[in-house]
């Protein structure tokens, strides 16, 4: 199953810009981390303390979130989440160079049996997680997938043809390919008819479209719309469902824990793999609210809204 590296063909000029940007930053990649977090520090009081970048967006999400906290409460987790986004950028940069070996030691698993047992028997997984510490690093469970098995994750497309090479190249360097949101049905019906097994990542905090809109929960104190796609494409395969407990010992480390979510999954009822899903992930926000993407409007569809705007009958936006 070939897998392009990017959706788009560079014409002369952006191969030029490409070659500039990838060159430069693959350069400061090789600094040591130690002289990169200095970097970041610097960032951090760039975007946070100059620039104010989303701040009014932050802290209302975090006071709406954590109603029970003061405000000197809500204030300190802002810092440390501006803190730690510099530190996202700076180590999303380092995978441009970093080895595998490195990011074997940085980088840690347990209970990765629960992937690897279904792997062994020809069953496909989904793996769960949210934009939660850092997720670019957890590429790095592609080291832990059996050599015969299609190992993947969702991305978007990015507009910018020159950036989405960019991170295509830096995303599939620990081994999971990407796949555009568009493919992953056709590429896991492809796996199906092949007899291939699949592991698939998906990133399941986005604001979903209108008329994708099937499920609300609530979540971090909101009444939320979730993204059920991975739970219909995971139980229509009868895939083994798993979320990435992601934490972050120290500065530069991190800790992914595996943790079942279903294993025969096509007689679940529906929506019990997303809500389970959505726990999860709110009790590793709550154990540690500074590395979630507070910068993401993750709330700005709200129910009324849906209800006006699309057709309850047909799921389909009203013209």
């Amino acid at each position: 199953m070939a897998n392009k590296t990017s959706v788009y063909t560079l014409n002369f000029g952006e191969k030029i810009l490409f070659g500039i940007i990838y060159g430069l930053t693959y350069l400061l990649s090789l600094l040591p981390l130690c002289v990169l977090y200095i970097i970041a520090d610097g960032i951090y009081l760039l975007v946070y303390k100059v620039v104010g970048y989303r701040k009014k967006l932050v802290r209302k999400n975090l006071t709406d979130s954590f109603p029970d906290k003061s405000q000197k409460e809500i204030i300190d987790i802002e810092k440390k989440f501006y803190h730690f986004l510099a530190d996202y950028v700076v180590e999303t940069l380092k995978l441009l160079s970093v080895s595998k070996k490195e990011m074997r030691r940085r980088v840690t698993y347990s209970n990765l049996h629960y992937m690897n047992d279904a792997e062994a028997k020809g069953q496909s997984v989904t793996i769960l997680l949210g934009h939660y510490c850092n997720w670019e690093w957890v590429t790095t469970v592609g080291m832990f997938i059996d050599k015969k098995t299609f190992g993947g994750q969702i991305y978007h497309i990015l507009e910018n043809k020159v950036m989405d090479k960019f991170f295509l190249i830096l995303r599939e360097r620990m081994g999971p390919k990407c796949v555009p949101m568009s493919e992953i049905l056709r590429r896991r019906v492809e796996c199906h008819r092949d007899g291939r097994v699949m592991v698939m990542g998906y990133i399941a905090d986005q604001v979903p479209f209108w008329n994708n809109i099937h499920y609300w929960t609530d979540f971090l104190n909101h009444d939320t719309p979730v993204l059920t796609g991975a739970e219909t494409i995971t139980k229509r395969f009868n895939d083994r469902a798993i979320y990435l407990d992601i934490s972050r010992p120290r500065r530069g480390y991190y800790h992914i824990d595996l943790q079942l979510l279903a294993d025969e999954s096509k007689n679940i009822p529906d929506w019990e793999i997303t809500e389970a899903f959505t726990r999860a992930l709110e009790k590793s926000i709550q154990r540690a609210p500074q590395y979630w993407l507070w910068t993401h409007n993750r709330w700005k569809r709200t129910r009324e809204e849906w209800l006006k705007m699309v057709d309850q009958a047909t799921g389909r936006v009203k013209m």
